[in-house]
């Protein structure tokens, strides 16, 4: 995306990915998988290329489908809880979300709820009212339905909703389900931006306006 060419994008509620979109928690979470994969001597790079934007279970079962996909997703979130030092808020992100009422926005995480509002409170960022986790569905990123879920819980179709996301795998998931996607590069994702339509460093590129029947969003240069 050139942001100099950008239009003016316009949307009914937005839906936002957690980790390296709001939540810049990129070198925690490749700690705690990092030593997962020496404990099991498993590549740590073959890790690398699925695991941002997936389930850890989905991960697990990418890389490792002898080991109890869920037995050792339990035990990396119960270390990512421990570990939430060094997270904070991707620059802009706690503005933005405050411009919006709480039923215009929701998070859609392939994080578990409890680690996903923990981290949001850690970097002190809103309690959504709105948020699809790990739990909340059978197919998650990069199948569509994390981000249709979540724009039905806005009572919007998904086709009206701007997506933010970091990562290929919830890219193309938030892309299947019908939104705009606006990948931000700051993070984890930041080589996989090119699949969105946009693409912003962080949430202080951005411009919202909020209009009688909806939101336009400007991305500046």
């Amino acid at each position: 995306m050139h942001p100099d060419s950008a239009p003016i994008l316009s949307a009914q509620g937005f839906l936002f990915d957690m980790d390296g979109t709001l939540v810049d928690s990129t070198l925690c979470i490749e700690k705690i998988w990092r030593n997962w994969a020496e404990r099991h001597q498993i590549d740590f790079s073959a890790i690398l290329k699925v695991m941002h934007g997936r389930r850890g279970e989905e991960t697990i079962a990418l890389v490792a489908p002898h080991l109890d996909a869920q037995a050792e997703t339990a035990q990396l979130i119960a270390e990512e809880l421990l570990s939430l030092d060094g997270s904070v808020a991707i620059a802009g992100a706690k503005d933005f979300l405050e411009s919006l009422d709480l039923d215009q926005w929701a998070v859609v995480t392939s994080a578990p709820r409890e680690l996903a509002l923990a981290k949001l409170a850690f970097v002190g960022l809103p309690t959504p009212k709105h948020l699809i986790g790990a739990e909340d569905v059978t197919l998650g990123k990069p199948n569509p339905a994390p981000y249709l879920q979540g724009a039905a819980l806005l009572q919007l179709n998904a086709r009206d909703c701007i997506a933010f996301e970091d990562a290929a795998a919830g890219i193309r998931s938030a892309h299947a389900a019908g939104s705009v996607v606006i990948a931000i590069s700051h993070a984890a994702g930041a080589d996989s931006t090119s699949l969105a339509q946009f693409s912003v460093r962080d949430f202080t590129a951005l411009q919202l306006n909020r209009m009688p029947s909806c939101f336009t969003l400007s991305i500046s240069a």
